[in-house]
């Protein structure tokens, strides 16, 4: 058995309700890709959109990699290491990453791209005792968010929220999973997931590659984009909807009663008009809801006939992002 599936094997049991204290998530569902050599900055920051200039080793960013539309072929979170970066994203988008970035990465001689998702095992953690499972592993909490604390080869991230991503090579993992477990439950990636809906962060997946631009899933809000950096690709884009155009789409939290989440990229619709209004984004089950991170049309927002395509099944709701008084005020500025 790989070390990957006797962590997983402890988790084949984990909790899917919501009533726990402190939550642990295996989050085998990110793949991790590392940028090294005296290049990689230089290589990465014009192919990326947050700042690589703005970004020191105690603290970690999201970003997002676009197309020459300034489509977003992957959203991740960045941080540094000894000898390059570490991007965290969707597994199944690690490989066609990989692929793309590597036609750019060969004018750079001192940049090397790998997969390093077999090599590190990464972890969710969120609760009353969450800082307490940190000590134990001997990682100090970060005290603001995107921080950083190292211990050994382990790094925990702070998110919004006071969640953690703890990152381990996969050898520490079973260790630093025996320390954390001790203070935490073992929960579904359900329940991780849910926790990043709760804090309004959307995340590119294989089947919504290239339909959104970084502004419409509010990554400029989340500080996931520079516009003083200069070029990266798809730059003329993301910066022209943010000074010249009107953005017309961005994400939302909805409910929908039930347990069946749908999944990204499922159309949404106006029931009374038929028409096509947004996409989900990611999706989870809550304890009283369906709960999910969607685009839609802003004028389409408010509608009380909101549902999933092809259903007649029951309605979206819109609730609210945790963000959502700071988003609507720099929106009415603009």
């Amino acid at each position: 058995m790989t070390l990957h599936a006797e962590l997983a094997s402890h988790f084949a049991e984990a909790s899917d309700s919501s009533d726990f204290a402190t939550g642990l998530s295996l989050l085998d569902h990110q793949g991790l890709i590392s940028v090294t050599g005296s290049d990689a900055d230089k290589f990465l920051q014009g192919q990326i959109t947050c700042d690589l200039r703005q970004l020191d080793q105690d603290h970690s960013s999201l970003g997002a990699r676009c197309s020459p539309k300034g489509r977003m072929q992957s959203s991740f979170r960045i941080w540094r290491t000894t000898d390059g970066m570490l991007l965290s994203l969707t597994r199944e988008l690690v490989a066609p990453q990989l692929a793309d970035l590597g036609k750019y990465a060969a004018l750079y001689r001192q940049c090397q791209l790998a997969d390093q998702s077999d090599s590190w095992a990464g972890f969710g953690l969120w609760g009353e005792q969450a800082e307490q499972a940190l000590n134990a592993a001997g990682l100090q909490p970060p005290t603001e968010d995107n921080g950083i604390s190292r211990a050994g080869n382990c790094v925990a991230l702070r998110l919004p929220g006071a969640a953690y991503a703890v990152w381990a090579p996969i050898a520490d993992a079973p260790a630093l999973l025996e320390k954390l477990s001790a203070h935490a439950s073992l929960v579904s990636a359900n329940q991780w997931q849910l926790r990043q809906i709760q804090s309004g962060i959307g995340q590119v997946t294989g089947p919504t590659l290239e339909s959104f631009i970084p502004q419409m899933l509010n990554l400029q809000h989340l500080g996931g984009v520079s516009f003083r950096k200069g070029c990266y690709t798809g730059q003329e884009i993301v910066a022209r909807m943010q000074y010249l155009g009107k953005l017309k789409r961005r994400m939302y939290r909805l409910l929908m009663a039930g347990d069946a989440p749908p999944k990204p990229g499922t159309e949404i619709i106006d029931r009374d008009s038929g028409k096509a209004v947004g996409d989900v984004v990611i999706a989870a089950r809550g304890p009283k809801a369906v709960e999910l991170l969607a685009v839609l049309q802003k004028d389409a927002a408010q509608l009380a006939t909101l549902s999933l395509a092809a259903s007649d099944g029951p309605l979206l709701t819109l609730s609210e992002l945790p963000y959502e008084q700071a988003l609507t005020s720099a929106e009415a500025e603009q």
